[in-house]
């Protein structure tokens, strides 16, 4: 098995501009584009969490592993995914995921495979949907379609859920209290399996437009 993990010393080097994820303190997950990888000959057994949280991302099935290249993971659709321990946002937070989802309509790219069914799913080709703990939002694109994109998802202190897809806010805020439960990457309980491509997620318990506006410009440049 071909480990990558001594790319994780990169994780701490300052990108864009001087900024880095590992800046913040609210940093709760970072799975880090083409840094922490693990191979099981060409496909991916674990991601390993750039952030001080050890959320590692893990898969022991073989047939169950997305495959892997140039830094972007494959999910196919079918059984892949990967499994971490669990993360609760309970308030304000971040989260923001750059991948390929144009083939993902009624998908969940992240999610909760124990207990809450919580997810971030894409629910068709223009439909965005969040579901917490204390059930569903969903936003719609204005025009056009998910595809290579860039997607950051807020929460603030008063509950009030926004999302951004390539920078640009998807729809009116809505709100929406309960607990955002992740620990996959593919699939939620029940759910369906997610096709399409991931090649960085990161996660902060916190929220605020320099976060964002950061956070936008480094997925913009993967």
């Amino acid at each position: 098995m071909l480990s990558l993990k001594q790319g994780l010393s990169l994780s701490t080097k300052k990108t864009l501009g001087g900024w880095s994820p590992t800046d913040e303190t609210s940093l709760e997950a970072w799975y880090q584009y083409g840094v922490g990888i693990t191979l099981n000959g060409s496909n991916v057994s674990e991601w390993a969490d750039s952030s001080s949280e050890n959320h590692d991302m893990i898969q022991s099935t073989a047939g169950e592993q997305p495959a892997y290249s140039g830094g972007v993971l494959t999910f196919d659709g079918s059984d892949d995914n990967l499994a971490s321990n669990q993360i609760n946002l309970t308030g304000a937070c971040t989260i923001a995921i750059r991948g390929d989802f144009s083939s993902a309509a009624g998908d969940t790219v992240l999610g909760d495979d124990e207990t809450s069914n919580a997810f971030i799913k894409i629910q068709s080709s223009s439909v965005l949907r969040i579901r917490v703990t204390a059930g569903l939002v969903d936003f719609t694109l204005s025009s056009g379609t998910f595809g290579d994109d860039y997607l950051v998802i807020t929460r603030d202190a008063s509950n009030s859920v926004n999302a951004f897809k390539n920078g640009v806010q998807i729809s009116a805020s809505q709100s929406r209290s309960g607990v955002i439960k992740i620990d996959n990457m593919g699939t939620n309980i029940g759910g369906t399996f997610f096709n399409g491509t991931i090649s960085e997620v990161v996660i902060f318990n916190s929220t605020s437009a320099a976060l964002t506006s950061n956070i936008n410009s480094r997925l913009s440049s993967l």
